[in-house]
Protein backbone atom coordinates (compact mmCIF):
# COMPACT_ATOMS: atom_id res chain seq x y z
CA UNK A 1 0.00 0.00 0.00
CA UNK A 2 1.15 3.52 -0.79
CA UNK A 3 0.13 6.85 0.73
CA UNK A 4 -2.25 7.44 -2.18
CA UNK A 5 -3.86 4.01 -1.77
CA UNK A 6 -4.21 4.69 1.96
CA UNK A 7 -6.12 7.88 1.20
CA UNK A 8 -8.39 5.94 -1.16
CA UNK A 9 -8.93 3.33 1.55
CA UNK A 10 -9.90 5.95 4.13
CA UNK A 11 -12.13 7.85 1.71
CA UNK A 12 -14.07 4.67 1.01
CA UNK A 13 -15.24 4.54 4.65
CA UNK A 14 -17.80 6.56 6.57
CA UNK A 15 -16.36 7.40 9.98
CA UNK A 16 -19.28 9.47 11.29
CA UNK A 17 -19.27 8.84 15.06
CA UNK A 18 -22.86 10.11 15.23
CA UNK A 19 -23.81 6.94 13.32
CA UNK A 20 -21.38 4.41 14.80
CA UNK A 21 -21.55 5.73 18.38
CA UNK A 22 -18.01 4.39 18.73
CA UNK A 23 -16.25 6.10 21.62
CA UNK A 24 -13.10 4.05 20.96
CA UNK A 25 -12.43 5.18 17.41
CA UNK A 26 -9.19 6.50 18.92
CA UNK A 27 -7.85 6.23 22.44
CA UNK A 28 -5.04 7.19 24.79
CA UNK A 29 -2.75 4.31 23.75
CA UNK A 30 -3.01 5.10 20.05
CA UNK A 31 0.36 6.81 19.55
CA UNK A 32 2.25 6.39 16.29
CA UNK A 33 4.94 4.13 17.77
CA UNK A 34 2.52 1.97 19.76
CA UNK A 35 0.30 1.59 16.69
CA UNK A 36 3.26 0.58 14.54
CA UNK A 37 4.40 -1.96 17.14
CA UNK A 38 0.97 -3.51 17.63
CA UNK A 39 0.45 -3.76 13.87
CA UNK A 40 3.86 -5.42 13.56
CA UNK A 41 2.97 -7.90 16.31
CA UNK A 42 -0.24 -8.85 14.47
CA UNK A 43 1.69 -9.31 11.21
CA UNK A 44 4.24 -11.57 12.92
CA UNK A 45 1.49 -13.49 14.73
CA UNK A 46 -0.18 -14.29 11.39
CA UNK A 47 3.15 -15.10 9.68
CA UNK A 48 3.87 -17.64 12.40
CA UNK A 49 0.58 -19.43 11.84
CA UNK A 50 -1.68 -17.58 14.26
CA UNK A 51 -5.38 -18.20 13.72
CA UNK A 52 -8.18 -15.77 13.03
CA UNK A 53 -10.22 -14.45 14.67
CA UNK A 54 -7.82 -13.58 17.47
CA UNK A 55 -8.07 -11.80 20.81
CA UNK A 56 -5.79 -9.14 22.19
CA UNK A 57 -4.04 -11.63 24.56
CA UNK A 58 -3.30 -13.90 21.59
CA UNK A 59 -1.07 -11.13 20.27
CA UNK A 60 0.71 -10.07 23.43
CA UNK A 61 1.32 -13.64 24.56
CA UNK A 62 3.45 -14.41 21.49
CA UNK A 63 7.22 -14.72 22.13
CA UNK A 64 7.85 -11.86 19.69
CA UNK A 65 5.53 -9.47 21.54
CA UNK A 66 6.69 -10.60 25.00
CA UNK A 67 10.32 -9.96 24.15
CA UNK A 68 9.92 -6.68 22.31
CA UNK A 69 7.30 -4.93 24.43
CA UNK A 70 9.67 -5.22 27.38
CA UNK A 71 12.73 -4.16 25.38
CA UNK A 72 11.13 -1.30 23.47
CA UNK A 73 8.62 0.14 25.92
CA UNK A 74 10.19 -0.84 29.26
CA UNK A 75 7.00 -2.71 30.14
CA UNK A 76 6.73 -5.53 32.73
CA UNK A 77 6.52 -9.19 31.73
CA UNK A 78 3.19 -9.74 29.90
CA UNK A 79 2.97 -13.25 31.35
CA UNK A 80 2.68 -11.84 34.88
CA UNK A 81 -1.00 -11.99 35.87
CA UNK A 82 -0.76 -8.57 37.54
CA UNK A 83 -0.15 -6.94 34.14
CA UNK A 84 -3.36 -8.12 32.44
CA UNK A 85 -5.20 -4.80 32.72
CA UNK A 86 -2.18 -2.84 31.52
CA UNK A 87 -1.63 -5.04 28.47
CA UNK A 88 -5.29 -5.20 27.59
CA UNK A 89 -5.19 -1.42 27.22
CA UNK A 90 -1.79 -1.31 25.51
CA UNK A 91 -2.79 -3.75 22.76
CA UNK A 92 -6.58 -3.59 22.70
CA UNK A 93 -6.90 0.16 22.21
CA UNK A 94 -4.87 0.24 18.96
CA UNK A 95 -6.66 -2.94 17.81
CA UNK A 96 -10.06 -1.31 18.39
CA UNK A 97 -8.97 1.80 16.53
CA UNK A 98 -7.79 -0.34 13.60
CA UNK A 99 -11.18 -2.06 13.64
CA UNK A 100 -12.99 1.29 13.68
CA UNK A 101 -10.91 2.35 10.68
CA UNK A 102 -11.64 -0.85 8.75
CA UNK A 103 -8.10 -2.27 8.83
CA UNK A 104 -9.32 -4.97 11.21
CA UNK A 105 -12.83 -6.26 11.86
CA UNK A 106 -14.56 -7.00 15.15
CA UNK A 107 -16.18 -10.44 15.09
CA UNK A 108 -18.17 -10.22 18.30
CA UNK A 109 -17.06 -11.56 21.66
CA UNK A 110 -15.98 -14.95 23.00
CA UNK A 111 -15.69 -15.44 26.74
CA UNK A 112 -16.23 -11.68 27.04
CA UNK A 113 -13.16 -10.98 24.87
CA UNK A 114 -13.39 -9.06 21.56
CA UNK A 115 -12.57 -11.17 18.49
CA UNK A 116 -10.56 -9.50 15.71
CA UNK A 117 -9.85 -10.48 12.11
CA UNK A 118 -7.81 -8.74 9.43
CA UNK A 119 -10.01 -6.82 7.00
CA UNK A 120 -7.29 -5.15 4.91
CA UNK A 121 -3.91 -6.89 4.99
CA UNK A 122 -2.19 -4.32 2.79
CA UNK A 123 -3.12 -1.50 5.17
CA UNK A 124 -1.95 -3.53 8.17
CA UNK A 125 1.40 -4.24 6.47
CA UNK A 126 1.76 -0.56 5.62
CA UNK A 127 1.27 0.47 9.25
CA UNK A 128 3.62 -2.21 10.58
CA UNK A 129 6.52 -1.09 8.40
CA UNK A 130 7.24 2.47 9.54
CA UNK A 131 6.22 4.79 12.36
CA UNK A 132 6.01 7.54 9.76
CA UNK A 133 3.34 5.52 7.95
CA UNK A 134 1.39 5.40 11.20
CA UNK A 135 1.65 9.16 11.62
CA UNK A 136 0.33 9.68 8.08
CA UNK A 137 -2.47 7.22 8.81
CA UNK A 138 -3.39 8.87 12.12
CA UNK A 139 -3.50 12.36 10.62
CA UNK A 140 -5.61 11.27 7.65
CA UNK A 141 -7.89 9.04 9.72
CA UNK A 142 -8.44 11.70 12.39
CA UNK A 143 -9.14 14.39 9.81
CA UNK A 144 -11.58 12.16 7.92
CA UNK A 145 -13.39 11.18 11.14
CA UNK A 146 -13.70 14.79 12.30
CA UNK A 147 -15.07 15.84 8.91
CA UNK A 148 -17.50 12.93 8.71
CA UNK A 149 -18.68 13.68 12.25
CA UNK A 150 -19.17 17.41 11.80
CA UNK A 151 -16.33 18.35 14.14
CA UNK A 152 -13.70 19.53 11.71
CA UNK A 153 -14.59 23.24 11.62
CA UNK A 154 -13.68 23.78 15.29
CA UNK A 155 -10.32 22.04 14.89
CA UNK A 156 -9.57 23.79 11.62
CA UNK A 157 -10.31 27.17 13.20
CA UNK A 158 -7.85 26.49 16.00
CA UNK A 159 -5.14 25.27 13.62
CA UNK A 160 -5.66 28.37 11.45
CA UNK A 161 -5.85 30.90 14.30
CA UNK A 162 -4.21 29.65 17.47
CA UNK A 163 -5.97 31.60 20.18
CA UNK A 164 -7.00 30.44 23.64
CA UNK A 165 -10.61 31.09 22.68
CA UNK A 166 -10.42 28.83 19.62
CA UNK A 167 -8.65 26.19 21.67
CA UNK A 168 -11.42 26.26 24.28
CA UNK A 169 -14.13 26.05 21.60
CA UNK A 170 -12.52 22.98 20.00
CA UNK A 171 -11.95 21.28 23.35
CA UNK A 172 -15.44 22.02 24.70
CA UNK A 173 -17.12 20.96 21.47
CA UNK A 174 -15.18 17.68 21.42
CA UNK A 175 -16.03 16.93 25.05
CA UNK A 176 -19.73 17.61 24.54
CA UNK A 177 -19.68 15.53 21.35
CA UNK A 178 -18.25 12.56 23.28
CA UNK A 179 -21.01 12.85 25.89
CA UNK A 180 -23.76 13.24 23.29
CA UNK A 181 -22.78 10.56 20.76
CA UNK A 182 -20.62 7.95 22.52
CA UNK A 183 -20.99 5.76 25.61
CA UNK A 184 -18.57 8.06 27.47
CA UNK A 185 -20.68 9.45 30.30
CA UNK A 186 -20.58 12.93 31.79
CA UNK A 187 -19.39 11.30 35.01
CA UNK A 188 -16.07 10.70 33.25
CA UNK A 189 -15.19 14.35 32.84
CA UNK A 190 -11.49 13.84 32.17
CA UNK A 191 -11.78 11.04 29.61
CA UNK A 192 -12.80 13.23 26.64
CA UNK A 193 -9.91 15.57 27.48
CA UNK A 194 -7.37 12.72 27.41
CA UNK A 195 -8.69 11.53 24.06
CA UNK A 196 -8.74 15.14 22.80
CA UNK A 197 -4.93 15.23 23.07
CA UNK A 198 -4.62 12.12 20.88
CA UNK A 199 -6.88 13.77 18.30
CA UNK A 200 -5.39 17.27 18.23
CA UNK A 201 -1.66 16.70 18.67
CA UNK A 202 -0.99 14.56 15.56
CA UNK A 203 -2.74 17.27 13.54
CA UNK A 204 -0.59 19.89 15.28
CA UNK A 205 2.53 17.99 14.20
CA UNK A 206 1.25 17.74 10.63
CA UNK A 207 0.52 21.47 10.44
CA UNK A 208 3.48 22.50 12.65
CA UNK A 209 1.20 24.18 15.17
CA UNK A 210 0.64 24.35 18.90
CA UNK A 211 -1.55 21.66 20.40
CA UNK A 212 -2.43 20.62 23.93
CA UNK A 213 -0.33 19.67 26.96
CA UNK A 214 -1.79 18.90 30.37
CA UNK A 215 -5.25 19.95 29.24
CA UNK A 216 -4.13 23.42 28.20
CA UNK A 217 -3.00 24.95 24.95
CA UNK A 218 0.69 24.14 24.52
CA UNK A 219 3.18 26.96 24.79
CA UNK A 220 5.26 25.58 21.93
CA UNK A 221 4.70 23.88 18.60
CA UNK A 222 4.04 20.16 19.06
CA UNK A 223 6.91 18.06 17.70
CA UNK A 224 7.08 14.50 16.44
CA UNK A 225 8.77 13.36 19.64
CA UNK A 226 5.97 14.90 21.73
CA UNK A 227 3.39 12.45 20.37
CA UNK A 228 5.41 9.25 20.76
CA UNK A 229 5.21 6.83 23.65
CA UNK A 230 9.02 6.59 23.62
CA UNK A 231 9.98 10.23 23.33
CA UNK A 232 13.75 10.41 23.83
CA UNK A 233 15.74 10.47 20.60
CA UNK A 234 18.91 8.42 21.03
CA UNK A 235 20.74 10.57 18.47
CA UNK A 236 20.29 13.63 20.70
CA UNK A 237 23.27 13.48 23.04
CA UNK A 238 22.68 16.92 24.60
CA UNK A 239 21.32 15.66 27.89
CA UNK A 240 19.42 17.90 30.27
CA UNK A 241 21.72 18.75 33.16
CA UNK A 242 18.96 17.87 35.62
CA UNK A 243 18.80 14.29 34.33
CA UNK A 244 21.06 11.86 36.15
CA UNK A 245 23.78 10.12 34.17
CA UNK A 246 22.24 6.74 35.01
CA UNK A 247 18.80 7.76 33.76
CA UNK A 248 20.32 9.28 30.63
CA UNK A 249 22.18 6.05 29.91
CA UNK A 250 19.01 4.03 30.45
CA UNK A 251 17.14 6.27 28.02
CA UNK A 252 19.93 5.85 25.49
CA UNK A 253 19.86 2.07 25.91
CA UNK A 254 16.10 1.97 25.25
CA UNK A 255 16.51 4.07 22.12
CA UNK A 256 19.36 1.86 20.88
CA UNK A 257 17.09 -1.15 21.35
CA UNK A 258 14.32 0.58 19.37
CA UNK A 259 16.83 1.36 16.65
CA UNK A 260 18.00 -2.26 16.45
CA UNK A 261 14.40 -3.48 16.42
CA UNK A 262 13.52 -1.18 13.50
CA UNK A 263 16.57 -2.31 11.54
CA UNK A 264 15.78 -5.99 12.07
CA UNK A 265 12.13 -5.38 11.22
CA UNK A 266 13.10 -3.77 7.91
CA UNK A 267 15.33 -6.75 7.10
CA UNK A 268 12.55 -9.18 7.95
CA UNK A 269 10.07 -7.31 5.77
CA UNK A 270 12.44 -7.28 2.78
CA UNK A 271 13.17 -11.00 3.23
CA UNK A 272 9.45 -11.78 3.31
CA UNK A 273 8.79 -9.62 0.25
CA UNK A 274 11.71 -11.07 -1.68
CA UNK A 275 10.69 -14.63 -0.85
CA UNK A 276 7.11 -14.02 -1.96
CA UNK A 277 7.61 -11.95 -5.08
CA UNK A 278 11.16 -12.73 -6.26
CA UNK A 279 11.21 -16.45 -5.41
CA UNK A 280 13.88 -15.77 -2.80
CA UNK A 281 16.48 -14.93 -5.47
CA UNK A 282 19.12 -12.23 -5.27
CA UNK A 283 18.28 -8.76 -6.51
CA UNK A 284 21.58 -8.89 -8.45
CA UNK A 285 22.16 -11.52 -11.12
CA UNK A 286 25.80 -12.62 -11.37
CA UNK A 287 27.96 -15.74 -11.04
CA UNK A 288 27.42 -15.87 -7.27
CA UNK A 289 23.65 -15.77 -7.53
CA UNK A 290 23.22 -18.85 -9.76
CA UNK A 291 21.40 -21.59 -7.88
CA UNK A 292 21.63 -19.72 -4.59
CA UNK A 293 18.96 -18.12 -2.40
CA UNK A 294 19.20 -14.55 -1.13
CA UNK A 295 19.54 -15.11 2.61
CA UNK A 296 21.42 -11.90 3.46
CA UNK A 297 19.77 -8.48 3.67
CA UNK A 298 22.63 -6.07 2.98
CA UNK A 299 22.84 -2.36 3.83
CA UNK A 300 23.84 -0.56 0.63
CA UNK A 301 25.00 2.42 2.68
CA UNK A 302 26.54 0.85 5.79
CA UNK A 303 24.67 0.99 9.05
CA UNK A 304 27.65 2.19 11.11
CA UNK A 305 28.28 5.12 8.77
CA UNK A 306 24.66 6.08 8.02
CA UNK A 307 22.55 5.16 11.07
CA UNK A 308 19.74 7.54 10.07
CA UNK A 309 18.81 5.39 7.06
CA UNK A 310 19.69 1.96 8.46
CA UNK A 311 16.03 1.04 9.04
CA UNK A 312 14.86 1.99 5.52
CA UNK A 313 13.94 -0.99 3.35
CA UNK A 314 15.03 1.23 0.45
CA UNK A 315 18.60 0.98 1.81
CA UNK A 316 18.51 -2.83 1.94
CA UNK A 317 19.11 -5.30 -0.86
CA UNK A 318 18.63 -9.07 -0.86
CA UNK A 319 21.89 -10.88 -1.70
CA UNK A 320 23.26 -14.39 -1.54
CA UNK A 321 25.80 -15.18 1.19
CA UNK A 322 28.59 -15.19 -1.39
CA UNK A 323 27.60 -11.83 -2.83
CA UNK A 324 27.37 -10.31 0.61
CA UNK A 325 30.57 -11.65 2.18
CA UNK A 326 32.81 -11.75 -0.87
CA UNK A 327 31.68 -8.93 -3.14
CA UNK A 328 29.82 -6.34 -1.02
CA UNK A 329 32.25 -6.81 1.89
CA UNK A 330 35.64 -7.97 0.57
CA UNK A 331 37.08 -10.89 2.56
CA UNK A 332 33.95 -10.86 4.73
CA UNK A 333 34.99 -7.65 6.53
CA UNK A 334 31.63 -5.99 7.22
CA UNK A 335 33.37 -2.72 8.08
CA UNK A 336 34.59 -2.39 4.49
CA UNK A 337 32.46 -1.67 1.42
CA UNK A 338 33.48 -2.44 -2.17
CA UNK A 339 32.55 0.82 -3.93
CA UNK A 340 32.10 -0.77 -7.35
CA UNK A 341 29.69 -3.34 -5.95
CA UNK A 342 27.91 -0.63 -3.96
CA UNK A 343 27.23 1.12 -7.26
CA UNK A 344 25.89 -2.14 -8.71
CA UNK A 345 23.64 -2.52 -5.65
CA UNK A 346 22.25 0.99 -6.12
CA UNK A 347 21.43 0.46 -9.78
CA UNK A 348 19.83 -2.93 -9.06
CA UNK A 349 17.86 -1.52 -6.12
CA UNK A 350 16.59 1.32 -8.29
CA UNK A 351 15.23 -1.25 -10.73
CA UNK A 352 13.66 -3.32 -7.92
CA UNK A 353 11.87 -0.26 -6.57
CA UNK A 354 10.78 0.82 -10.06
CA UNK A 355 9.26 -2.59 -10.73
CA UNK A 356 7.44 -2.50 -7.40
CA UNK A 357 6.03 1.02 -7.74
CA UNK A 358 5.40 1.24 -11.49
CA UNK A 359 5.06 -2.33 -12.76
CA UNK A 360 3.13 -3.59 -9.74
CA UNK A 361 5.56 -6.41 -8.98
CA UNK A 362 4.43 -7.51 -5.53
CA UNK A 363 2.41 -5.57 -3.00
CA UNK A 364 3.67 -1.97 -2.67
CA UNK A 365 6.62 -2.06 -0.27
CA UNK A 366 8.78 0.88 -1.18
CA UNK A 367 8.33 4.63 -0.95
CA UNK A 368 9.84 6.85 -3.64
CA UNK A 369 10.46 9.79 -1.30
CA UNK A 370 12.12 7.48 1.23
CA UNK A 371 14.43 6.19 -1.53
CA UNK A 372 15.35 9.79 -2.38
CA UNK A 373 16.23 10.38 1.29
CA UNK A 374 18.42 7.27 1.23
CA UNK A 375 20.22 8.44 -1.91
CA UNK A 376 20.73 12.03 -0.72
CA UNK A 377 21.98 10.81 2.65
CA UNK A 378 24.23 8.05 1.35
CA UNK A 379 25.68 10.07 -1.54
CA UNK A 380 25.86 13.26 0.56
CA UNK A 381 23.94 15.42 -1.86
CA UNK A 382 20.63 17.24 -2.20
CA UNK A 383 20.16 16.25 -5.84
CA UNK A 384 17.44 13.65 -5.39
CA UNK A 385 15.00 15.59 -3.17
CA UNK A 386 13.96 17.74 -6.15
CA UNK A 387 13.23 14.88 -8.57
CA UNK A 388 9.65 14.33 -9.79
CA UNK A 389 7.93 11.37 -8.16
CA UNK A 390 8.70 8.02 -9.78
CA UNK A 391 11.09 9.51 -12.36
CA UNK A 392 13.44 6.55 -12.26
CA UNK A 393 15.34 7.60 -15.40
CA UNK A 394 16.55 10.70 -13.54
CA UNK A 395 17.24 8.62 -10.44
CA UNK A 396 19.59 6.34 -12.39
CA UNK A 397 21.21 9.35 -14.05
CA UNK A 398 21.59 11.04 -10.65
CA UNK A 399 23.35 8.00 -9.22
CA UNK A 400 25.84 8.12 -12.11
CA UNK A 401 26.42 11.83 -11.60
CA UNK A 402 26.73 11.79 -7.81
CA UNK A 403 28.40 8.44 -7.13
CA UNK A 404 32.03 8.98 -6.04
CA UNK A 405 34.63 8.31 -8.75
CA UNK A 406 32.01 7.53 -11.41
Amino acid sequence: MTANLLEQFLNAHDYDIRKSRNGRWIDQKCTMDELCFVADCVVVYLQEGGKQPFQSPDIWHTPYAIENVQRLFSKPDPTDKSTIDEYNKFFRQPLKMLAAAGVLREDGKKNNAIQFSVENEAALDYLSLRERNCLDFLCSYITKTLKDSGLWDAFESFLDEQTKENFKIAKDKFRQFCWDYTPISKGKKDEPNRIFAKVLNPLAVLHQKRGTVGGHMSKKIITLEDIKYNRTNFRDKNKNKNVSRQNALQADNVQEVIYDYNVEKAKRRLRKFNDMFNSGKSEITDSMSIGQQATHMHHIFPRHEFPAIADYVENLIALTAGQHLQKAHPAGNTQVIDKDYQYTCLISKTESIRKNLLDGIGEPLYDFLAFMIVLDTGLRTDFFETLPENDFAQVASGIDINFPNK
